[in-house]
């Protein structure tokens, strides 16, 4: 990085990895998804003392409705729980809850716990915590440039501008942990000229210091923008 280039202030993460976390230690794949949401608040704690202007986690995509209803049910009640068990703490520290994606198409209860959540922190100066529910970044996409066109001429700022996260800084560092390297439908326009970060650490075994770690990394790149 160069000395003039500013330090890491969004970190978007994938967090794959949690069935076979689970499928190594011959554990129910729920146990994996509880596990990783003890990862989520490690890393939103290390997020925070890192300064982090904005934390974004894909916790359901637009895909994962195709996934054994068992399973997404139990992604539900994590997801509940979380709420419930964690929001107080969330909101002591600060932080803002933001979602990204259609939540609304959720269960009317769990519907409700989130619009709580986010009245809640609303007015947190914090980090801000970005949740990605019922996100695929294609209807983000579609959904930005219809409404884009319903104001006037499509420009790549008139999108830019009507996407899920026009309010968070620019995408600086996109991580993705157990191993693959793919996007898989996420953030695609905000990814244009972030930086990436692939380690093979699943999910339920990432902390703040895997964390500290892809940061310090992106910290020593220079990036060029297209230039030179």
């Amino acid at each position: 990085m160069s000395k003039a280039e500013p330090k890491a202030r969004h970190v978007a993460i994938i967090m794959d990895g949690n069935g076979r976390w689970a499928k190594k230690r011959f554990l129910p794949r729920a146990m994996g998804h509880q596990r990783g949401v003890e990862a989520v608040r490690r890393v939103v704690k290390g997020a925070r003392e890192f300064g982090l202007e904005a934390l974004t986690i894909y916790a359901f995509s637009t895909e994962n409705w195709r996934r054994p209803e068992d399973e997404v049910s139990d992604l539900m009640t994590l997801m509940k729980r979380f709420i419930l068990s964690d929001l107080a703490e969330i909101a002591q520290a600060n932080v803002k809850l933001r979602i990204i994606g259609d939540y609304k198409a959720f269960k009317p209860d769990v519907v409700e716990l989130i619009e709580g959540a986010l009245s809640r922190t609303a007015g947190n100066t914090g980090t801000t915590l970005a949740v990605a529910l019922n996100y695929g970044s294609h209807d983000e996409i579609a959904r930005a440039a219809t409404a884009a066109a319903a104001k006037g001429p499509i420009t790549p700022a008139t999108i830019a501008a009507e996407l899920d996260t026009a309010d968070l800084p620019p995408l600086d560092l996109l991580i993705r942990t157990s191993g693959e390297e793919r996007l898989s439908n996420f953030l695609l326009w905000q990814v244009a000229y972030a930086e990436f970060y692939f380690t093979d650490v699943l999910w339920p075994d990432f902390t703040a210091e895997h964390l500290r770690a892809a940061i310090d990394t992106f910290e020593k790149r220079e990036r060029r923008y297209g230039g030179r």
